[in-house]
């Protein structure tokens, strides 16, 4: 299929698309990247966060006949934090690889399969009232997924700050800015994985069955 036909010319939603296998590796090695950074930051603030573990380290040490002071133990328990953080940005340097691969894709995809093409189509004039309101539906979430990609390039170019500010005057000197944008942006980011989790699984079981297929095996047949 050439073009994103709605359901009342195809009986299909605009939503099932074809997508080249790059765009699916993409896809889920993103979906996997990201979940491994909400995850990293969880841990982090929750299971090893430092002053919470003071009196853990104090009683696993007195258990072997070492004493130490809430400063000692703090250090010993920062020591697997900062471990984790290190962890978080190597996994950060990857979701920064993804969103410039993801940019090199759109430009080598095929004409048809480029989001500006397919948003044109869909803007075309014309179609039933349910096609209009399927199309209104499509537009609203493209929408949210420009701002996906807007918040990703913010999380990535603030993340790379976080870890190059020391070694960069200007970085280095904006250091607690670019953390709070940082750490803001993540929240927003939990907020549209949430919705996007909901809103793929509702789309699936109503108008759009079989999208979560498509994002494995490509619609080939759409």
């Amino acid at each position: 299929m050439n073009q994103i036909k709605t359901s009342a010319a195809t009986g299909l939603s605009p939503f099932l698309q074809r997508h080249s296998a790059l765009i699916r590796i993409w896809h889920w090695l993103t979906f996997i990247t990201i979940a491994t950074l909400i995850t990293t930051v969880l841990i982090a603030s929750t299971a090893l966060q430092p002053r919470q573990n003071i009196k853990l380290v104090q009683e696993r040490l007195a258990s072997k006949g070492v004493n130490i002071t809430d400063d000692q133990a703090f250090a010993v328990s920062h020591s697997f934090d900062d471990k984790m953080w290190d962890f978080h940005k190597l996994v950060g340097f990857a979701l920064a690889f993804l969103l410039l691969s993801r940019i090199i894709i759109e430009l080598t995809l095929p004409g048809d399969e480029k989001m500006r093409v397919r948003l044109k189509k869909v803007l075309s004039p014309g179609g039933t009232s349910e096609d209009v309101k399927l199309k209104k539906h499509y537009l609203t979430v493209k929408r949210g997924y420009y701002l996906f990609y807007v918040l990703l390039l913010v999380i990535v170019l603030t993340g790379l700050g976080i870890a190059f500010g020391r070694d960069v005057a200007f970085l280095d000197h904006n250091h607690r800015l670019i953390k709070q944008i940082h750490s803001f942006c993540q929240y927003l980011m939990y907020g549209f994985v949430f919705l996007h989790l909901c809103g793929v699984i509702l789309a699936d079981i109503t108008h759009s069955k079989g999208i979560v297929s498509g994002m494995i095996n490509g619609n080939k047949g759409k």
